[in-house]
């Protein structure tokens, strides 16, 4: 299965670089890059210093997720 890009963190992050935004962050560039790039999933400490820098609702990781994998099975709301 391919990993999808968080285009819409590549498009918080504007004109900084990787390094920049992970150096704000205080994690790694490779970790950040893992998680711009769909590879790694962000830890709540991690997604909460990247949400800081960049000035998003950090909780933004993990509503991501949760889209991509809630199937509709027709029988909510019964």
């Amino acid at each position: 299965m391919k990993a999808k890009s968080r285009d819409w963190l590549i498009k918080l992050r504007g004109n900084l670089t990787q390094q920049q935004v992970a150096d704000m962050a205080n994690i790694s560039r490779s970790y950040y890059t893992g998680i711009e790039t769909g590879l790694r999933n962000a830890s709540v400490s991690a997604a909460k210093a990247i949400g800081q820098a960049l000035n998003f609702k950090w909780t933004k990781f993990f509503e991501d997720e949760c889209h991509k994998t809630h199937q509709p099975t027709g029988t909510e709301g019964r």
